[in-house]
């Protein structure tokens, strides 16, 4: 069994994808944009105490809380296809597709949220995804987050979480871009930094995880 576990934003993507996301759907009624001065608040606060998902909570609350699962399925399976079509680093596809080919198991773990990231993990052949949990008042969006942040040391335990369940024998990648990915590439037997910051690599080499540039 070999595992490949790859990170999303900035990984896959150019760039980070919920924002822009939020961003595609409130457009569709421009003066859904003025929904964004309540996510202000949060804004500030995290600017003070660092909380990536209280932040993300409030996002969604403050702008989509209220939208139906299927609008929003419609809303990210046009987003996820354009992402893949004019925002993924070239290198990002044709290694998914190696490891597809070769016949690993492909898990998409992720920080952002499971009302449209299972859709990139659909249309880029994975088969899995972990992602962070969103709450859905039967099919409206409430924008809750049901699970811890998918992030740094919490991803770290899913990827133990998702050997242990699989083979704990299992030969693993592991890809993504940033600092806070470093504790789960370091638990896999091939751990690569992709495009990351200078004081990423140096952190990277220093617990024996590769760094390499994607493009």
């Amino acid at each position: 069994m070999t595992i490949a576990c790859f990170d999303l934003d900035g990984t896959i993507t150019h760039r980070d994808t919920l924002f822009p996301l939020v961003l595609r759907i409130l457009a569709q009624r421009p003066l859904r944009l003025l929904r964004l001065l309540g996510v202000l608040p949060a804004a500030l606060r995290f600017l003070v105490d660092g909380d990536r998902a209280a932040l993300k909570q409030a996002l969604l609350r403050r702008t989509l809380r209220g939208m139906s699962r299927d609008v929003l399925l419609q809303f990210s399976r046009e987003f996820v296809r354009d992402k893949i079509a004019n925002d993924c680093f070239a290198e990002a596809l044709a290694t998914i597709r190696r490891h597809k080919e070769a016949g690993h198991y492909l898990v998409l773990m992720s920080a952002s949220v499971d009302f449209y990231v299972p859709e990139f993990g659909r249309q880029l052949g994975f088969d899995h995804v972990i992602s962070t949990g969103v709450r859905f008042d039967g099919e409206i969006l409430d924008g809750t987050l049901t699970t811890a942040n998918r992030r740094g040391e919490e991803k770290a335990r899913c990827f133990r979480e998702l050997v242990a369940a699989r083979d704990d024998d299992a030969h693993t990648f592991a890809y993504g871009n940033a600092a806070s990915d470093l504790p789960h590439l370091r638990l896999a037997r091939f751990g690569i930094l992709v495009n990351g910051s200078l004081a990423a690599r140096r952190a990277a080499a220093a617990l024996g995880v590769t760094a390499v540039d994607w493009v």
